[in-house]
């Protein structure tokens, strides 16, 4: 009975039982869960299956009309831009010029006629600019005193001017202490007793060949020095001191007189040096003899060294003098009794003929001009 009682007492549990797929049932668990019911917004949407590639198209033939259209687009011509837009085919002429475009050939050079005389003008650039530049040196119809006298290649403008207050300046024989004086192309200016010129000073060192004179001219027309260096500067050069007729070597030409002056005067004693051939040796006590000096009409002839030339025979020797008498190193030697058949001055005034050919010139550089003005 008791057992009776419990049993109505307790609610009896539910039996649920699921089926399967095949239809069969199976018992349920004791506890039975309660499933919720499913949202279908949280559940992820699936992917969607990809796409089968497309199948590549196969090219369609054209019919005779669609043809005739399709080549009746490109045969009307193309419209034109406006002029202020290029665009890359209009701008690229190449192939017009390639073709030959005689139209642009007309246009350029039919008409050109060149204008009378200017071959002539334009014959050679370089001569013309070789005038123009001479042009710009050459002075005009009249220059300030100071600059005639700067130019000339004595001193600066500012020393110019002591000089002229000091009365050292002379034009056409008056002295001119006036500042700012103008002098005229003609007009004749003397400075310390030398007349000078408002030229650019230029140097020029010649290998004196034989057979040549050193004079500016020669009244019975012979060769002169001034011959070989015709091309030498637009302005006229006299030589320095003086080469007779058969002897050779090294002489200076410039337009700077006051150089010239301190080149050639006894008081600055420029040594000379000269290559000596004789007619036969030379004794040693002849040698000793000019070393000491030998007397000639102007006085004793003195020599500053005398020696033979080593590797060459004796009738070669070397002498350095510093006077310049007319023909002074022939003289010495006749007066011994020996004859010279050839003389070759090999330096003067610390210039020598080295790297000139015989019959050749050079101009100076600037060092070896700035040496003479220092000695």
């Amino acid at each position: 009975m008791s057992r009776d009682r419990n049993s109505n007492n307790k609610p009896k549990k539910v039996r649920i039982s699921k089926i399967s797929n095949s239809g069969s049932s199976r018992p349920a668990p004791s506890r039975a869960r309660v499933s919720k019911p499913e949202n279908t917004e949280d559940r992820k949407p699936a992917k969607e299956p990809k796409k089968p590639a497309k199948a590549p198209r196969e090219p369609r033939l054209m019919s005779q009309s669609e043809a005739k259209s399709f080549e009746k687009t490109f045969d009307k011509p193309a419209s034109r831009k406006p002029a202020g837009k290029r665009s890359g085919k209009s701008f690229d002429t190449r192939d017009k010029y390639e073709k030959g475009d005689r139209k642009s050939g007309t246009k350029l050079f039919k008409n050109y006629e060149r204008p009378q005389g200017e071959n002539e003008k334009t014959r050679s650039f370089v001569q013309k600019r070789r005038f123009d530049k001479l042009a710009k040196e050459t002075p005009k119809e009249s220059i300030r005193l100071n600059k005639y006298i700067a130019n000339s290649g004595i001193c600066s403008r500012r020393e110019a001017d002591e000089l002229i207050t000091q009365g050292l300046v002379q034009v056409n024989g008056k002295v001119v202490t006036e500042m700012g004086y103008q002098v005229q192309k003609t007009d004749k200016v003397i400075f310390d007793g030398q007349g000078i010129t408002p030229e650019k000073p230029v140097y020029v060192l010649l290998n004196k060949p034989k057979g040549y004179i050193s004079t500016t001219k020669d009244e019975k027309a012979r060769k002169t020095v001034m011959d070989l260096v015709a091309n030498a500067s637009p302005y006229r050069l006299f030589p320095v001191g003086r080469l007779d007729r058969s002897t050779t070597g090294v002489i200076l030409l410039t337009n700077d007189g006051h150089m010239t002056k301190k080149l050639t005067h006894p008081s600055f004693n420029m040594k000379k040096i000269y290559h000596v051939t004789l007619d036969r040796k030379l004794d040693r006590a002849d040698l000793n003899a000019i070393a000491e000096g030998i007397r000639l009409e102007e006085g004793v002839a003195e020599v500053d060294s005398i020696s033979y030339i080593e590797g060459k025979p004796k009738n070669e020797v070397g002498i350095e003098i510093h006077i310049g008498w007319n023909r002074v190193v022939r003289r010495i030697f006749q007066r011994l009794g020996y004859e010279v058949e050839a003389l070759d001055r090999v330096m003067f005034a610390g210039l020598t003929k080295k790297n000139i050919k015989r019959g050749h010139w050079r101009i100076l550089t600037d060092l070896e001009v700035n040496n003479l003005k220092m000695m």
